[in-house]
Parts: structure tokens; C-alpha cells; sequence
């Protein structure tokens, strides 16, 4: 049997050609085919119900203001009559007092030998502890670093009852016919407000001509640093980012950016979902899933098979597949600390802030595993390869001498101990947003999961390189991708 092909010429004629055509097919062939047609059909009915149920989800949400009012943290009742708003200068210092009681209490460490071949695996290697030690106690200049925290100007005030601190730092030059931005800055745990110390200067003077310039404001989250602990139970991240928007008024800011990690992602989040009309861009470099819903579920299930359909890069199935591996095996191996500190903080904070070999084990282990995994394989635990011994041991002086380790813990106890439904974790943010997702991070998140909580996504940048510090391991990468998410939220802003 043929079949034909008829072509037309110019001259309106045609011929047919003739080609000997395939032989027929099977009846278990065409019933192959039939199959794979089947499946092929019904893969594709599910992308697109999927894709409805998302496209629907999205849709659903509707935007809303947390709510929350005024609280009292100090000890005691408050006093009658207003708040005061006395803003006071503040510096770091020491004394030979405090430095020799240190040097005792580091003599008098009991060194525990780590086991064969262990590395970082089962913590804080101590064969490496000992190195650190030594060159905290004979080559760490402490007094040095006081004063390089004192080359920005530090404040203090009290809100709600506690005594906050923070640093302040203004451009020393502002190109003419334009305004300091100002930007708020949150740690989180176990940092400290010097982890911006290399950001700050990258963000007030820029080299660029045509970067922004930042009026900067870092606070320390009560109960770290050198703000006070609260005195009451129940101070979480919502109560932190209440405070801080009555800092940033107290310091005339109508209106500012916010950026944070760790801890700081979760405040300066409610400080956009309790004020969106005043924080006009949301930068953070971590978010995890506050409220793990049926998109996020599906795609964990399906996005290994179908990447596309939930705009998962390679970076994206890398870091999540195998979901056993990467997102249950690896959360258990680095969540202990979290369960012990969202339940029983003040037991083991009280070891810690006795021994300050412990405390030093307890926060550098972190520095360590948190910014590469990989370095759990390594003797020193990779902690010099990314920061210096200066800034981390200057890190743990801070947590020392203010002696802030319990109550810093205690804000995990609570966040978690009012469960996982509170209401910030059930809202969307529609103020920008914009999100750095550096490699080596805690936990993973594509954009699809960014977008679940942050409907206004302005900006999704993938990292070159950084681990859990980021502001900190690379300062250089963060004030870029700060500079990029809000030039362009300024525009926008121009154009309307």
C-alpha cells in the first residue's frame, strides 16, 4: 500500500510522488503506544490541576495587619505618669577586673579528649577547642576589639521597661539633591549586632557612584547584648519588632527598610506585617516555611519529578532530593540545640554562662557547621576558612560579658512554646520583598516557598556563595544584593 505527497508547481500542475509507507504496527505496539499516550495525558491533567490549585491558593489570600498593643517588661508594675524617651550614649568597656576573672575561669577549663576521627561530627572537636582557647586567653586583645565596637556611635533607651541598645550610624557624605535611606538591621542567634560591622561601612559609603547611601540602625534584641532581658514571661518576635518600630519613631524614621536573618528574618517580618505602610522594602536572607501548607507539600512530592512546573532550579532539586536526606536527616542533625532551648533554656544556659571554654564551644560549633556543612568533616571545623578568630571570639565576648547567653536562649522557649499556629505564621507580607538565597544556608527555600509567605517578591537572588552568616561571611555580596532589591523598590516607588 503507498500513500502521496501531491506538490503544486508554479504553473497551477502537480505530480504526486509516491513512497513506500512504514509497516503497520503491532497489536501489542499500538497498544504500547496507547499507554504512553494515557500517561502522558493524564501527567499532564495533573500539572494542571496542580497548577490551578496553586494559581487558586495564591489568589485566595487576602492581605491583613497583625495586630498586637503595648506591653510592660520590666520588673515590677509600670510606673504611673508616660514612657521615657531619653535617648543616652552608650560605650562598650571593660576593666582588668573582668578580664582577670575571664583568664581564671579559662586556666581552670577540664579539657575532654574528642574520639578518634571525629572531627566536628560529634560537636565542638576539643583538640581544636584547646587551640582556640589558647589564643583567647594569650593572643586576643580584647581591649582592642572594644574599641574597634566603639568606632560607631551606641544608644541606649528604655521601651516597654527594658533598656534597649543599639547602634546609629549616619553617612559621613550624602551626593547633593539626594537623602540617606534609612535601614534596619536584626541578628539573630547565637550573633550579635556585630555581625553588620563589615556590612555597615559597604551600605554608609558606598564606592559606587551611583549606590544608595544608608543611615543605619542595628539594635540588639532584648535579652541579647547589651539590651536588656526581659523580666516577664511571653517577649517573642512580634513583642522584639513592636519595640523596634517604636525605636525607629523615637529616632524620627516616618518610614525605612528592614533587613534580617536568623531571628531577625522573623522581627523584621512582623515589623512588615504589623506596619506595612512604614517599612517600604523587606529585605531577608532566611525563610523557612513558617506555615507549610498544600503547594509547599506538592511540591516536595512531585518537584523531583516535574522541577518545571514548580520553577525549581537545579541548585533547587540539589539541595531538597533526597527530601529524606536533605530535609529530615540533615534538620535532625543540626536542630538539637533548638529543642533543648525551646523547652529547658535556663538548665544549660546556666553551664554556659558560668564557663566561658563552654559558652565559646557552644556558639563557634555553630559558626562552623552553620556556614558549610562539609566542615563537620574537617579537624578545625573549617571556622577560619570564612571569619577570623578576632571576630568570632569578639562574637562570644559580647554573649560574655554581657552575660546574655540564658536569656538570648529563652527566646526560642518563646516563640515555639506558644505553638505553631500563632497568627504571624498564618499571614502573608505584601510590602517588598527581597530575598538572598545563599547556597550553603540552613535550610533551603526555592521561590516557589519564598512566594508563598511573600506575595510581593521584588527581587529572588541565588548567591555566588555563604552559609548561615551571610552579613557577616560576605558582607560584599549582601550590601549588593541590598543595593539591587532596593533600587528597584525605589523606583517603582518614582514611577507611580
Amino acid at each position: 500500500m503507498n500513500y502521496s505527497l501531491i506538490i503544486a508547481h508554479q504553473n497551477h500542475s502537480a505530480r504526486i510522488l509516491t513512497h513506500p509507507s512504514p509497516p503497520p504496527l503491532s497489536k501489542s505496539e499500538e497498544s504500547s503506544v496507547e499507554q504512553t499516550r494515557g500517561t502522558m495525558f493524564t501527567e499532564l491533567l495533573v500539572c494542571l490541576l496542580i497548577g490551578g490549585l496553586i494559581c487558586f491558593l495564591v489568589q485566595r489570600s487576602r492581605k491583613q495587619v497583625l495586630k498586637t498593643e503595648d506591653g510592660w517588661w520590666g520588673p515590677g508594675a509600670p510606673p504611673d505618669g508616660g514612657e521615657d524617651v531619653t535617648i543616652y550614649p552608650f560605650k562598650v568597656s571593660t576593666s582588668d577586673k573582668e578580664l582577670e576573672d575571664l583568664y581564671t575561669r579559662i586556666d581552670q577549663t577540664r579539657p575532654v579528649p574528642s574520639l578518634e576521627d571525629s572531627q566536628f561530627n560529634y560537636g565542638f572537636n576539643s583538640q581544636y577547642l584547646q587551640k582556640v582557647v589558647s589564643y583567647w586567653r594569650h593572643d586576643f586583645d580584647w581591649r582592642g576589639q572594644v574599641d574597634k565596637l566603639n568606632q560607631y556611635s551606641h544608644f541606649k533607651t528604655n521601651i516597654e521597661g527594658v533598656n534597649i541598645h543599639y547602634l546609629h550610624v549616619k553617612p559621613k557624605k550624602v551626593p547633593v539633591g539626594s537623602a540617606a535611606i534609612p535601614l534596619i538591621m536584626v541578628h539573630g542567634w547565637p550573633g550579635s549586632f556585630y555581625e553588620f560591622y563589615g556590612l555597615i561601612p559597604l551600605l554608609t559609603e558606598p564606592t559606587e557612584p551611583h549606590d544608595l547611601v544608608f543611615e543605619v540602625v542595628c539594635p540588639s534584641i532584648p535579652g541579647y547584648g547589651f539590651s536588656e532581658a526581659p523580666h516577664k514571661k511571653g517577649f517573642d518576635s512580634v513583642c522584639a519588632a513592636h519595640i523596634f518600630h517604636k525605636l525607629m519613631r523615637r529616632l524620627g524614621f516616618q518610614q525605612f527598610y528592614a533587613h534580617g536573618g536568623d531571628w531577625g528574618w522573623l522581627v523584621t517580618t512582623n515589623m512588615a506585617q504589623l506596619q506595612p505602610k512604614t517599612v517600604k522594602g523587606l529585605h531577608v536572607n532566611f525563610a523557612p516555611p513558617s506555615k507549610p501548607g498544600l503547594p509547599l507539600a506538592l511540591s516536595v512530592m512531585l518537584g523531583n519529578r516535574f522541577p518545571k512546573l514548580f520553577g525549581f532550579t537545579d541548585m533547587d532539586v540539589q539541595r531538597l532530593y533526597p527530601c529524606m536526606d536533605k530535609l529530615v536527616v540533615e534538620t535532625i542533625k543540626e536542630s538539637g540545640y533548638m529543642h533543648i532551648q525551646a523547652t529547658k533554656p535556663d538548665t544549660v544556659g546556666r553551664g554556659l554562662n558560668d564557663s566561658p571554654v563552654g559558652l565559646a564551644a557552644y556558639i563557634l560549633e555553630k559558626f562552623s557547621t552553620w556556614t558549610s556543612r562539609d566542615f563537620r568533616n574537617l579537624e578545625d571545623g573549617g571556622l577560619t576558612r570564612k571569619f577570623s578568630l578576632d571576630d568570632l571570639l569578639t562574637n562570644v565576648m559580647i554573649y560574655w560579658t554581657s552575660g546574655c547567653i540564658v536569656s538570648s536562649m529563652r527566646f526560642y522557649k518563646e516563640n515555639f512554646g506558644k505553638g505553631l499556629n500563632a497568627p504571624h505564621s498564618k499571614m502573608t507580607v505584601f510590602v517588598p520583598t527581597g530575598f538572598a538565597c545563599f547556597p550553603n544556608e540552613l535550610m533551603h527555600t526555592p521561590k516557589l516557598w519564598v512566594k508563598q509567605k511573600y506575595r510581593n517578591l521584588v527581587t529572588f537572588t541565588p548567591m555566588a556563595r555563604g552559609g548561615h552568616f551571610a552579613a557577616m561571611e560576605e558582607p560584599q555580596l549582601m550590601a549588593e544584593d541590598i543595593q539591587k532589591f532596593i533600587k528597584l523598590v525605589e523606583k517603582k516607588k518614582k514611577q507611580q
